[in-house]
């Protein structure tokens, strides 16, 4: 993750912010556009020290910015340009939560906020010693119900699904991890698209088998994922059905794919 370059020339952060987040066509993913404001703050000014990208950084966090806030948690979460502090990233992503819980679950501020909310479920799975967070299983999933749900936010979406498949998280329930996991696939997320393909290829106890949509959506996610870290457990996926499928099921599942693909981009 890129970090963003501070407007220490013409161009202030705030103004910067507010040109990126207005501009025509802009990305609808919190990551993405974290990274494509980082390449609209370069263009505004290169060479400048980390100290007053942070310094910036912060500044717009304690007006409360949530792409500010978002990208100092990712900050201190991954230790890039700054030392890597959990508990500071827990903070950052908890001020989003918190303060914009109420936001209306469409445009890219919802994206970072539904992220944030994500991002606190995978925390207190675990816990945060060092920011007095104790682990929480149970509070962990209802946050990421809460960007399931009211958000629509398909990573959310593709981990309640998982979550369905674990008798220790949300019980073992193939129709209602299918469910979710198709509402994330359809919003072309790939690793949904492959986790809903193998469990309707191969079926799972009440969830009865559909090898021929199972396979479609295994494809489609196989197309979608290519130059990820996901294509090979994907494609792994899909050849185990295609070995197991016979040819008039490999053709017609293409086929399926090619005319579903167009809504994702033609893949």
């Amino acid at each position: 993750m890129r970090i963003f370059r501070a407007g220490a020339l013409s161009v202030s952060v705030v103004s910067a912010l507010m040109l990126f987040s207005a501009a025509p066509g802009y990305s609808q993913s919190a990551v993405d556009a974290a990274q494509a404001m980082a390449s609209a703050m370069d263009g505004a000014g290169g060479g400048i020290p980390m100290a007053d990208q942070i310094a910036a950084l912060e500044a717009a966090a304690a007006a409360g910015d949530p792409m500010a806030l978002w990208q100092l948690g990712l900050m201190y979460e991954s230790g890039e340009g700054v030392e890597q502090d959990k508990a500071k990233a827990f903070g950052y992503f908890t001020q989003i939560a918190d303060e914009h819980a109420d936001t209306a679950p469409k445009g890219i501020e919802a994206d970072i906020v539904a992220h944030s909310f994500v991002k606190m479920g995978e925390y207190y799975k675990d816990g945060v010693p060092e920011a007095g967070v104790p682990q929480d299983d149970d509070y962990s999933n209802r946050l990421i119900l809460h960007a399931a749900s009211y958000f629509g936010d398909a990573d959310a979406q593709y981990k309640v699904g998982e979550l369905f498949l674990d008798e220790q998280e949300l019980g073992d329930n193939p129709i209602q991890s299918a469910r979710w996991l198709s509402l994330a696939a359809r919003k072309g997320h790939a690793g949904a698209q492959a986790k809903l393909g193998n469990i309707l290829f191969n079926g799972d106890g009440d969830l009865e088998a559909n090898p021929l949509e199972g396979l479609m959506w295994l494809t489609v996610a196989s197309r979608r994922a290519v130059g990820t870290t996901d294509a090979g457990w994907i494609d792994d996926m899909l050849n185990a059905a295609m070995s197991i499928a016979d040819p008039a099921q490999r053709k017609r599942a293409v086929e399926m794919a090619d005319s579903l693909g167009v809504q994702f981009g033609g893949l």
